[in-house]
């Protein structure tokens, strides 16, 4: 059986909070939200969810103070969120003992990115993403790093692998820029760099031979893996 990760959000935003939760209850996480600082340090002291979503900009106690109460307890891993853009703000929200910072306003798939790789370092990976994902006439398999069109094996690197599987993953879907440099660097991509760019590129010529776009540009937004079944 797959075990469901639990994600407890803290934000005084409720309709940011329903919309999150709705969001990661479609990729197989439970959700939980609180809306002060209070109520999110009672949780901790309680326990049972593998991940915090923290807001800095809290009633009652911010998300610092929160922050550092928590970390005077529990080891468990803490993501932040900002509308402040300032770069001393991350960094004392690191130094704090956060495990990632994230600025508002944010793409949620990047967001659910950095979930993921903050629970593969904490060692509590989602099982479910072990599953192998089927869209169109292409499937990959997570475990063993493999990729197959039309039920032929496709040769492509780590960081590829990695590209298609976040594009799967959201197929139909916009992922912006920064939610794919999210999953490889764990950083926001940055106007000069064109690595991404070029690995969407290989990709894409591995997988289309000539039949149109599987990946998609999205001008100005992103990139849309587009599913479809080409005739046997």
């Amino acid at each position: 059986m797959v075990e469901e990760r639990t994600l407890l959000l803290v934000d005084d935003d409720l309709d940011l909070c329903m919309l999150m939760g709705d969001f990661f209850g479609q990729h197989g996480y439970r959700t939980a939200a609180v809306h002060d600082g209070r109520d999110a340090l009672a949780w901790v002291a309680r326990g049972g969810f593998d991940l915090l979503v923290l807001d800095v900009m809290l009633p009652v106690l911010d998300g610092f103070q929160v922050l550092q109460q928590v970390r005077k307890r529990s080891t468990v891993p803490v993501i932040m969120l900002t509308a402040r853009t300032s770069g001393l703000e991350r960094v004392k929200g690191l130094n704090s003992g956060a495990d990632d910072y994230l600025p508002k306003p944010f793409e949620p798939e990047e967001l659910l990115a950095r979930i993921r790789a903050v629970l593969r370092r904490a060692g509590k990976p989602d099982a479910s993403q072990n599953a192998p994902i089927q869209s169109g006439d292409v499937r990959l398999d997570p475990r063993s790093h493999q990729v197959w069109l039309r039920g032929e094996p496709v040769n492509i690197t780590a960081i590829e692998f990695d590209i298609l599987e976040c594009l799967m993953r959201s197929a139909g879907r916009v992922v912006s820029r920064d939610g794919l440099a999210a999953v490889l660097y764990q950083r926001e991509s940055t106007p000069y760099e064109r690595a991404i760019d070029v690995h969407i590129s290989h990709l894409r010529r591995k997988l289309e031979h000539g039949s149109g776009a599987v990946i998609q540009t999205v001008r100005g937004s992103g990139y849309l893996f587009a599913p479809r079944i080409r005739p046997a």
